[in-house]
């Protein structure tokens, strides 16, 4: 919630501009249960205008702005694997709906895994690299605009 009511409001540029708006902002998690609490979560903040849903949903679609939710804080909590929360296609599917701003939320632990084969170290890795390459949110030094 706190991250969408940060971008609501913001100029987007995509021919006139224009301030973005909760439909503008999509949210995708990984599983089902999470997409029901996102959802009453950010209809109880007023923001029920937001796309959510599972990457399933949202093929093809895109938005300005989209938060794609990792859920779990650990590998060990993960009820389906790490194959399933970092495949990378899976990955590629949720950040690459975004035209502008891809923001990922997850917890640093995610990534402190008992990893049991080369699969699950390519995945691990792949998600070091895409945290390496990130900035903490919210970039307390940007004018919001």
């Amino acid at each position: 919630m706190e991250i969408v009511s940060t971008v609501v409001g913001r100029t987007w540029t995509d021919g006139e501009p224009r301030p973005l708006t909760s439909a503008d902002v999509m949210v995708v998690a990984p599983y089902n249960l999470q997409v029901r609490v996102v959802r009453r979560e950010l209809e109880a903040a007023g923001h029920g205008d937001v796309r959510v849903g599972t990457v399933d949903r949202f093929q093809g679609q895109e938005a300005p702005v989209v938060i794609a939710t990792m859920t779990s804080s650990t590998a060990a909590d993960l009820p389906r694997g790490l194959d399933f929360l970092l495949s990378r296609n899976r990955l590629n599917v949720a950040l690459s709906r975004a035209q502008a701003v891809a923001v990922l939320v997850c917890s640093p632990r995610l990534v402190e895994a008992d990893i049991r084969t080369v699969d699950q170290m390519r995945l691990i890795s792949g998600m070091l690299g895409l945290m390496s390459n990130t900035t903490s949110w919210p970039d307390t030094n940007s004018p919001k605009e």
